[in-house]
């Protein structure tokens, strides 16, 4: 049974997704912004042209004052953990950015603050910004695989090279691109939704072997090239490609299953079908050259041609006021940060392949190692004008 009372809101962090989000929570019916919070008066200052809501430069003074009915958290990442906790303690719902941690220790942590939450108020919701989850072509792909079109998955290969950022960018945020202030690169920042739905799609991979280049063609410390390979128990394999610094870059992903191959790039989606199983005609096939009779199928699909952060905070709202279903349930985004961290974990150690369930302290450790250790001075630089956030979305 659904209430009629909206929901009251509170954001913190007003920088530049925060500052979206203020802008769209302001826009909608059964939400309400019931306060924002910045460590940056300026950020506030500017926010608050677009609402009336009360303004704090400490996170928990809005939490006791203005007492919301959930917190959306858009801080940098290492925040999220102790911002998420603080809420629940405080009986509060939670919206968190992607990504939900840095790294598994601290997603669990955040999980297990949820659940004990939810002993003192069960209806306690915990949801992440995975925004992509609502796009009309991964939804369609999604139901594609779990319908058996592609039967037995074979390989899925996602070129995600059109995250291309300038020096500029790194250079806005003291931040941005520091082990310290991120926890990574182009894996932690740009591709937790790609992760999300690679794992969202054809599952989480059982072994992981990372190649990551630091810094290698930014003035950053950490990743801006990386190549990743999985491996699936069922035998299925997947790449992952991404950086940085590629323009004008790809974004092509191919899954490939017995019955034929999935293609999404260029705002298409093409089934290239085939009349009978790959795997059962090499089988049985009594010519050496022939291939499975296939035919080349462009699928339709609706899509709602924007962000989608809007759509996440109103099922969020919904799953909050009426007991809906999430579209992005926060404890599924362990799967991608643990891709990640996968990734970099074998990048760090010779490459050498590892099993998920990781160890998880050990890649923590290794984190907290690269912090101590880093000599790196960041040179910050304020960008000029407002920067656009609709640029960064729909790969």
């Amino acid at each position: 049974m659904g209430t009629t009372a909206p929901l009251r809101l509170a954001i913190v962090g007003v920088g530049n997704m925060g500052y979206q989000h203020v802008q769209t929570v302001s826009s909608l019916e059964r939400v309400v912004l019931a306060g924002i919070s910045d460590v940056d008066q300026g950020r506030l200052d500017r926010a608050a042209a677009h609402t009336a809501a009360p303004r704090y430069l400490d996170y928990g003074e809005m939490l006791d004052k203005e007492k919301p009915d959930a917190v959306l958290i858009a801080t940098p990442h290492y925040d999220h953990t102790g911002m998420a906790i603080e809420a629940f303690r405080r009986g509060m719902h939670v919206l968190v950015e992607k990504p939900v941690g840095v790294h598994g220790l601290d997603v669990r942590r955040t999980i297990a603050a949820h659940e004990e939450a939810k002993k003192k108020k069960p209806g306690l919701v915990f949801a992440a910004m995975f925004n992509q989850r609502t796009y009309g072509h991964w939804r369609k792909i999604k139901a594609l695989i779990e319908e058996g079109e592609l039967g037995r998955l074979v390989r899925t290969t996602w070129i995600i090279t059109d995250w291309f950022r300038s020096q500029s960018y790194f250079d806005s945020g003291g931040w941005r691109a520091t082990w310290k202030g991120e926890g990574g690169g182009v894996l932690l920042n740009q591709c937790p939704h790609n992760l999300d739905l690679f794992q969202w799609l054809v599952g989480i991979p059982d072994r992981v072997t990372g190649f990551a280049s630091l810094g290698k063609y930014h003035n950053i410390e950490v990743e801006d090239e990386v190549t990743a390979y999985f491996e699936y128990q069922s035998g299925a394999v997947g790449h992952f490609i991404t950086t940085t610094a590629e323009s004008p870059g790809t974004n092509r992903l191919e899954i490939v299953g017995e019955n034929g191959k999935l293609v999404f790039e260029n705002g298409e989606l093409v089934f290239h079908r085939n009349r009978s199983s790959m795997l059962e005609f090499l089988r049985v096939s009594t010519t050496s050259f022939d291939k499975v009779e296939c035919w080349q199928i462009k699928v339709p699909f609706q899509h709602h041609g924007e962000g989608g952060h809007r759509l996440i905070i109103e099922n969020f709202a919904a799953a909050v006021l009426d007991g809906s279903e999430l579209i992005a349930p926060a404890a599924e985004g362990l799967h991608s940060v643990l891709m990640a961290n996968a990734v970099m974990h074998s990048s760090l150690n010779g490459h050498r392949p590892v099993e998920l369930p990781m160890d998880e302290a050990a890649f923590a450790k290794e984190l907290q190692d690269l912090i101590a250790a880093s000599g790196f001075t960041k040179k910050t630089a304020t960008p000029g004008g407002s920067e656009d956030m609709a640029k960064s979305y729909g790969r």
